[in-house]
């Protein structure tokens, strides 16, 4: 009997380890599971956040672009503004100045200021009519009178009229010597008409009254070269 016992008891040990081996594998084939799924998620959490992080950059690049664009449109509003003003006040000192003229009580220095207005409003004829008005109306200072030969010399330079813009701004520079707005005036009308040797001469006046002048001292520097250039040959320019 305890021969038979033993037998089956023999016999039960196997199944016992085999049931064992198969809870192990149940239990790593579980937990395999369980790490594979963590794993998964954080790879979807991993996904998940680099996505969100794209579409935040992408969202402030449209905003940067948004702000840019906005800054544009300010600038530009400013400057559209700025210009109305500035016309509409023109248009009331012309207005103004007109009637005085009418009148027929109009100074040489209100001509002047009305040749300066239209000068600005870019109606050349009316500027030259009202700045030569001046000139012979003038009563003041010879230095005082070199702005108003100034003036007429770039309404004429404006109006492609070169010849008597330079006639102008000499006299501008005869009444004052010193007067290195005429001197550059002077200067960029010979070059616009080929005389680069007077262009360099009055651009050269400019910087013995003000050394650091910033319009003339490169125009200087380059007229110097294109002299250099051009020595020996003829330039051919119109007579005046």
């Amino acid at each position: 009997m305890e021969s038979q016992t033993s037998t089956m008891f023999k016999k039960c040990q196997p199944e016992k380890g085999l049931g064992v081996f198969v809870s192990a594998f149940s239990s790593g084939q579980f937990l395999w599971l369980i790490s594979a799924e963590a794993a998964f998620a954080r790879e979807d959490i991993r996904t998940n956040a680099v996505f969100e992080i794209g579409e935040l950059f992408e969202l402030g690049i449209q905003l940067s672009y948004l702000l840019l664009l906005l800054g544009l449109l300010g600038v530009g509003t400013f400057f559209v503004v700025r210009q109305v003003l500035v016309r509409r006040e023109l248009d009331l000192s012309a207005k103004e100045l007109q009637e005085q003229v009418r009148s027929g009580d109009a100074s040489a220095m209100e001509y002047f200021e009305l040749g300066a207005v239209m000068l600005r409003r870019k109606f050349y004829p009316a500027a030259t009519k009202f700045l030569l008005q001046a000139i012979d109306k003038w009563d003041g200072d010879d230095q005082d009178l070199a702005q108003v030969y100034n003036a007429l010399g770039v309404s004429y330079v404006r109006d492609d009229k070169l010849d008597k813009g330079i006639t102008q701004f000499e006299t501008a520079v005869k009444l004052q010597p010193g007067y290195v707005t005429a001197w550059n005036n002077l200067g960029d009308a010979y070059e616009k008409k080929k005389e680069y040797k007077s262009a360099l001469k009055a651009f050269e006046e400019v910087l013995l009254f003000d050394p650091n002048n910033k319009l003339a001292r490169p125009r200087r520097d380059a007229l110097k070269e294109r002299v250099e250039m051009y020595k020996g040959v003829p330039v051919k320019s119109k007579n005046r």
